[in-house]
Parts: C-alpha cells; structure tokens; sequence
C-alpha cells in the first residue's frame, strides 16, 4: 500500500470516528416538543404503550342479549362499505411502512447499454458496450430514516384505529338504530290497541245515540278519538320502515333484501355502575390514533431536525465496458469504483428552519387535538352515564304515571256508563292513557340510546367489581 493510500485510510478512519460520535450524541438529545398543557391524570400526556394494553371490546353488544341483533352485526362487519373503504386505506399505509423500511437498505441495480458515437473532430464512428452492477447505500448516521420509519409505523397504527372507531360507530349505530325500530313496533302495538279500543267505544257510542241516550257530540268526539289513532299509527308504520332501510344500509344490503319479524321486546340492558376508571378511555380508538399521530408529528420533528447535518452514502460498482462485443466480459474491460460521500447544504435560505418550524407546529397542534379529543370524550360519558341514571329514575316515575292514567280512564268509562259524566271525560282519560303509555316508551327508549352511546364512549364493556359487566 502507498504512502498515499494510507493517508486516505487513515483519514477515512478518522471521519467514521467522528461520525459515530455525533450519532451517538444525536440520538441520545431529546427532540425539542413543545409542553402539553394540563389534561386529568389518566391522560397527562400520550402514553407510549397504549397499544399495548386492552384495546376495543368488537362484541360489546352481546351485553344486551338479544340474537337478532347479534345477526345484524355480524352482516355489518362483512357488508358495511364504509368499513371496506378504510380497511383499503390501511394497507395503503401498511404499504407506505415497508416502503420506509426498505430504505434502511442497500439498493443494488443491473445496467446495460450500447451506444454509436462520432467524435467533433469526424474520424471513424466507435461502438461502446457496458454492463454494470451499481450498489448505493445511504448511512442513516442520524437517525433520519429510521425515524421516518417511526413516522410511517405511528400513522399506520393511527389509521387502524380510524377503522375500529368506523367500526365502533357502525355498530353504535346498528343498536340505535335496531333500538328505534324495536321502539317503534311497541309503539304501533300500543296504538293498534288503542285504536281497536276507541273503534269499540265509537260502536258502543252509536248505539247509544241510536237508543237517544247520548248525543251526536259523543259520537263525533269518539270518531275524532278513533281517527286520530289511526293516522298515528300509519306514522309509526312508515317510521319503522324507514328504519327497517337503515339496518340495511348499515348492513350493506339493498332495503328490499332486509326483512325482521316484528318484536315488542326491547333489549336486555346491563346493569350501570355509579362510577367508571378514567383508564378506561384509553382505550378508545380515537385516543389511541390521537395518541398515534402525536408520536408521528414527533418523529417527523426529528426528521427535520436531522436537515441540519449533512448525509452519508457509500457507493460501489461493478461492471464491463468494451468496444466489441467479444471482449465485453474478459479481465481487461473490467471497471470498479467504490467509496463513501458526504453531502450538506451550507445556504438554503432558511428553508431547512422553515421545514423545522412546520414540524414543531405540527407537533403542538397533534397534542392539542389529543387533548381536545380527550376532553370531549370526558365531557360525552359524564353525560351519558348522568342520562342513563336519571332516565333509570324517569322511567320508574313514567311507570306509575302510566297506572294512574289507566285507573283514570276505568273510573270515567265507569261513570260514562252509569250516565254521570260526559263522553269528554272518556276522551281526556282515553288521551292521557296513551300519552302516557307513547311517553314510557319513549323513555325506556332513550335510556337503551344512552346506555348504548355510553358502552361506545368507553370502547366496550366497563370492569366492574367481582368480573367484567
């Protein structure tokens, strides 16, 4: 080896040194974040191993015990479009992963060319053949492209839970949804009977008048009282029907594919407890992708913080290059080449500070929407679990305001009967009856949508002392 190889030798030695020093101080310094402002203490900050831990309950409807409505979420799960739609954008991102890690490695390629060419100062035309195999290899000395690959990774998991928060969603609505239908069966059940009751009266109330024991007012009030529960029940019918479409488009079939049998039962409901963890947000998928894209913003913060120090590559090459054909692959058309580069922008202008600002803005606005995403969803439970027990209380006191209205109403048919009142009196308690019966349906129907809205809230089923609800 010359003098002058070892010189460059030893040079090369020295600069890997160095390099391996300044990595090793790069990797070691914090990224420069911005603070997170105050949260509750369960999230004080975005937790790094939250994809870790209990991640979102796929069968937490099995809590209302009802098989019809198993059915129904299986079909959603299958034929929803919109599920299918995110479930492409994942592998999109999957996609966007390996393409990141494939640049931690070398690139190796194959050239071949022919080429005629004539010099400017004339003379005889030359061939040139060549055959060659480049390799590159860019050295992540800082860390750039392995924290892109944390960037790809972090907006890839954040995209997965878009999907299971599409899911979830699907599938709240797919029990408010069968919840309402479920609800207005009982409710065109309850008019069916009214109706057939009041159509009762209207005959017994023409017979009356026939014998001139009544007036024709009694009979006009009572055909009043009969039409009108027949025009709402022709409202109730067409609502379930419109329902009925709902569950099929949530199910991704065409309306007329979707048929149920009419039920007047609605859903089991589970049992609420009087106070829920905290914790038990984290496991909300829209948290969990919050928190996902706070780590993304991040590591892309360190991607433009790396702008600043200049790039490593190594180089070789191999290959053939002739003027005939014959001689192409013989020792003497050998070529090789081979030796590192380093490359750094000394004036840009302020772009390269530019690029990191925007990536610190980003930064703080990702841990402000999980912050803000976090507080809404506090703000969502409490609100439900204050619904849930109070339309619990509503419900019992609805309950006996249904009794009294129907003691009311035998007490007037009585008197009607003995002659004592008015058919008015019979039409007000007849009113009262089935406003009360349409007002407890509607309650027990608002608690099951706020029982729901609370089970999608905290991603599933809640832990409960002695087992899980």
């Amino acid at each position: 080896m010359s003098i002058q190889q070892r010189g460059h030798g030893i040079w090369v030695l020295a600069l890997c040194l160095w390099l391996s020093g300044c990595a090793s101080w790069f990797k070691s310094t914090e990224l420069q974040t911005p603070t997170p402002r105050q949260l509750p203490s369960a999230f004080a900050a975005p937790q790094t191993a939250a994809l870790s831990g209990e991640a979102v309950d796929r069968a937490w409807w099995t809590l209302f015990q009802d098989p019809v409505l198993d059915g129904l979420q299986t079909q959603l799960e299958t034929g929803n479009v919109n599920l299918q739609l995110l479930s492409a954008k994942v592998r999109q991102a999957q996609a966007s992963v390996a393409a990141a890690q494939a640049s931690l490695w070398p690139s190796v390629s194959l050239n071949a060319g022919a080429s005629r060419a004539v010099s400017s100062a004339g003379g005889a035309a030359s061939n040139t053949l060549s055959i060659g195999v480049p390799l590159s290899w860019e050295l992540d000395v800082w860390g750039r492209i392995d924290l892109q690959t944390q960037a790809a990774k972090a907006n890839a998991l954040a995209t997965q839970e878009d999907v299971a928060l599409a899911r979830l969603s699907a599938q709240a609505s797919m029990v408010q949804t069968y919840i309402a239908l479920r609800t207005a069966e009982r409710q065109q059940a309850v008019l069916e009977a009214a109706q057939a009751a009041y159509e009762r009266a209207l005959t017994l109330t023409r017979y009356r008048y026939e014998a001139g024991v009544v007036s024709a007012a009694d009979v006009a009030q009572a055909e009043s009282q009969w039409q009108s529960a027949v025009a709402q029940r022709i409202d109730v019918e067409t609502t379930r029907q419109q329902l009925l479409h709902s569950l099929s488009f949530l199910s991704g079939q065409a309306p007329a594919a979707m048929s149920l049998a009419p039920s007047q039962a609605l859903p089991v409901l589970p049992a609420l407890p009087v106070l829920l963890p905290a914790s038990l947000l984290q496991r909300r998928p829209d948290v969990r992708a919050a928190e996902m894209r706070v780590m993304a913003a991040q590591a892309q913060l360190g991607v433009a913080q790396t702008a600043f120090f200049p790039t490593f590559s190594f180089a070789a090459s191999t290959g053939y290059k002739s003027t005939e054909l014959a001689s192409l692959l013989s020792t003497s058309s050998r070529l090789w080449s081979v030796g590192p580069t380093m490359a750094l922008s000394l004036w840009d202008g302020g772009q390269r500070q530019a690029v990191k600002d925007d990536a610190s803005a980003a930064l703080e606005v990702a841990l402000l929407n999980y912050q803000q995403t976090v507080l809404g969803i506090l703000q969502e439970v409490e609100d439900n679990l204050v619904a849930a027990h109070q339309l619990q209380a509503q419900e019992a006191a609805q309950t006996q305001a249904l009794q009294a209205a129907e003691r009311n109403l035998r007490i007037a048919q009585a008197q009607y009967a003995a002659g004592t009142v008015s058919y008015l009196n019979v039409v007000t308690a007849q009113a009262s009856t089935l406003t009360a019966q349409r007002n407890l349906l509607d309650v027990q129907s608002r608690r099951a949508l706020a029982v729901t809205q609370l089970l999608k809230n905290l991603a599933g089923r809640w832990q409960l002392e002695g087992g899980t609800s």
